[in-house]
């Protein structure tokens, strides 16, 4: 004698319920692979960065201000 039965829309709701669960699951593993990738991809590319020796910027131009002439009339 049961006195509990599961209906076929239940199962349907408990089987759709496992899949997502299995999906949000796998989804995360993946997206935590690729941002730890990302993570060494950036971390090596600032390392390069700072290695790279500077280059030297030319001297700056000096500053001719030409003063307006202001002539009444």
């Amino acid at each position: 004698m049961s006195f509990a039965k599961i209906t076929r829309p239940g199962l349907a709701a408990l089987a759709f319920s496992v899949a997502t669960l299995w999906g949000c699951l796998i989804s995360e593993r993946i997206i935590a692979h690729q941002a730890e990738r990302d993570r060494a991809r950036v971390l090596r590319d600032l390392g390069r960065l700072q290695q790279r020796v500077p280059r030297p910027v030319s001297a700056p131009s000096p500053d001719f201000r030409r003063r307006m002439r202001v002539t009444a009339g």
